[in-house]
């Protein structure tokens, strides 16, 4: 395994549309999967996208147990998402701030839908769907977004409510003196 680069806002890969899957099981795509939970994991993720990491398919991992980006969100399950769709359950939006590994160092208020089905295949290649709503719907559809070529700021509405992480919220940045 290794830990991927993270392609940053500015490159225009981000911004393409990402191409289905079509081969599941394969040892190339489980080498990916592999890969990509590794370096999630090293830069304390909640998720990734294929397409971060300069790979042009439908394909987002995401989840957690406990995450120190995250101390007050509750646990999302690690989950493989290969050609996924996303169906909104109602037309509730809620605004949360949200931030990426593509977008280093800065937040945004972002609306997203509440509460949503997402279908699609595992690695294997088996169909599956799931209805979740709050933190756990909040990280699907960033992650699929990048599937579309989105990046969160991009959906943002009011942008006094973006920008860099240490000037929105001086009291949680550690102090470096220490």
């Amino acid at each position: 395994m290794r830990i991927h680069q993270i392609l940053k806002m500015g490159d225009p890969r981000l911004l393409l549309q990402a191409k289905p899957v079509t081969h599941f099981g394969t040892p190339e795509l489980e080498a990916l999967i592999a890969d990509m939970f590794y370096t999630m994991r090293a830069v304390e993720g909640a998720g990734l996208a294929a397409p971060q990491i300069g790979v042009d398919l439908q394909l987002v991992i995401f989840g957690f147990g406990k995450n120190q980006r995250y101390p007050d969100m509750p646990p999302v399950p690690e989950t493989v998402l290969i050609n996924p769709i996303l169906t909104p359950l109602d037309a509730t939006l809620e605004e949360d701030w949200e931030g990426c590994l593509s977008v280093p160092g800065m937040n945004g208020m972002v609306p997203r839908w509440r509460a949503l089905r997402y279908s699609g295949f595992d690695q294997h290649g088996q169909p599956f769907e799931r209805e979740v709503d709050g933190f756990h719907a909040r990280v699907v559809q960033h992650e699929c977004d990048h599937l579309k070529g989105i990046l969160y700021p991009m959906r943002i509405t009011d942008f006094s409510r973006f920008g860099f992480t240490e000037a929105l919220f001086p009291d949680d940045v550690p102090d470096m003196a220490d």
